[in-house]
């Protein structure tokens, strides 16, 4: 076996997780984590990067660097914790952080006409940085050859998913509720069908807007403050015809739609009291006017995503079952990993939802939710260096399978 380190940081930022891997073709250990939050002043940077500004350009340049750092430290901490040295790693495997990702070419530019614009997706985390401190070899850059070949670059865990947690007769789908939630439906592999999988909107990141925004927390522990609200029933109606929730997959998205301006405008349309962009006091003003309080946008948001997620799943089960000739399947299991799976009013929401499934967290199949995409780009470095095709072209929309990431060298 070889040991790997997987490098992720996903759309919350709420820091790097390192996780050491014991991985073969034929299995995927999880050993050890590491997890570091950013320093204030670098994630307040990085989500100003989340969105047009001035000095761009600067600002991604020395935020690059110092992601590199931070993914460095927690790399070198993990070492340090396991008694291990960078003679024992094989290689790392670095996402980067993402700060934009428009695979669909919907941005504007003043530079570019519209027919000279491209699709893109950008994470930063300098790998050249990161393998010189910790002098190990990395493997980086997955998402870029998945946009080459014209696909979203994105979710690229499905092949993992299915190397790894693929059961020989059940149909198993995994849910990792991040910022965004992503889903994988995994046939039985006896089957040996590709996987499936999409971003199903807003995880994580509309409820962390909202109560950072109000109650100046990180995110709503176990949906505790969600659960003294009520979903407004308008509210969350009208947000569901948005018409991301109606595109074919395969799709994805991030923060860049997900965020405090898309609530805003449902807000602002569903109850015509501020039109336009609200700020924090006109959006309490809001509430206030239509008989909301603000834990009951909370509530409609965490509803907002379970609903999503489970009408994400039961469509992609449908189709799934239908491809394999209406095949008949019962003890579905619906695994749950990211974050998201510590809130135990949305996982509460997702059980009421999916009455026929066997809602669960990773925990059952022996792996932390918090270290699953940890251990996804550790295999995935695991895969470039042995010229394993790293993405499913059915997943991301790429015209083909392809060996995902560059290595850099520590030498």
């Amino acid at each position: 076996m070889a040991k790997y380190i997987g490098l992720m940081s996903g759309t919350s930022m709420d820091g790097v997780d390192a996780v050491l891997c014991d991985i073969t073709r034929d299995s995927c250990n999880t050993l050890a984590a590491y997890s570091l939050p950013y320093p204030k002043e670098l994630l307040a940077a990085l989500n100003a990067l989340c969105v047009e500004g001035a000095n761009e350009l600067n600002t991604l340049a020395v935020a690059d660097r110092l992601v590199a750092e931070v993914f460095a430290d927690a790399v070198n901490s993990l070492l340090k914790q396991e008694n291990l040295s960078s003679f024992d790693i094989t290689a790392i495997g670095s996402h980067g952080q993402t700060v934009r990702h428009h695979p669909n070419c919907d941005v504007l530019s003043v530079s570019f006409g519209k027919d000279n614009i491209r699709g893109f997706t950008c994470q930063i985390g300098d790998a050249n940085t990161l393998a010189v401190l910790t002098d190990i070899d990395v493997v980086a850059d997955f998402r870029k050859k998945d946009i080459a070949l014209g696909g979203q670059g994105a979710p690229l865990v499905p092949a993992y998913h299915n190397a790894v947690f693929s059961h020989p007769s059940k149909y198993r789908v995994l849910v990792n509720i991040g910022g965004i939630a992503n889903i994988t439906v995994l046939s039985p592999s006896k089957l040996q069908h590709s996987p499936m999988g999409f971003d199903t909107g807003p995880g994580n990141t509309l409820m962390d807007n909202w109560i950072r925004l109000h109650l100046n927390k990180t995110y709503d522990s176990n949906g505790e403050w969600g659960s003294t609200g009520t979903v407004n029933e308008e509210l969350l109606t009208h947000m569901l015809k948005d018409k991301y929730f109606a595109r074919p997959f395969p799709k994805s998205t991030g923060r860049e739609y997900f965020n405090i301006d898309w609530l805003s405008n449902y807000l602002s349309s569903s109850f015509a009291a501020h039109p336009g962009k609200e700020d924090a006091s006109s959006e309490n003003e809001n509430s206030k006017e239509n008989g909301l309080q603000p834990c009951d946008i909370q509530a409609t948001l965490l509803a907002l995503t379970a609903h999503t997620i489970s009408d994400g799943i039961q469509h992609a089960i449908k189709e799934t079952l239908s491809k394999n000739g209406n095949a008949v399947a019962e003890g579905i299991e619906v695994i749950a990993c990211g974050g998201g799976a510590f809130n135990r009013e949305l996982m509460d929401h997702l059980t009421i939802a999916l009455p026929n499934y066997k809602v669960l967290t990773s925990h059952t199949l022996g792996i932390h939710p918090q270290h699953v995409e940890g251990a996804a780009f550790a295999w995935l470095a695991f895969a470039n260096l042995n010229n394993i095709k790293g993405n499913v072209p059915q997943v991301t929309g790429a015209s083909r399978a392809a060996v995902l990431g560059a290595l850099y060298k520590k030498e």
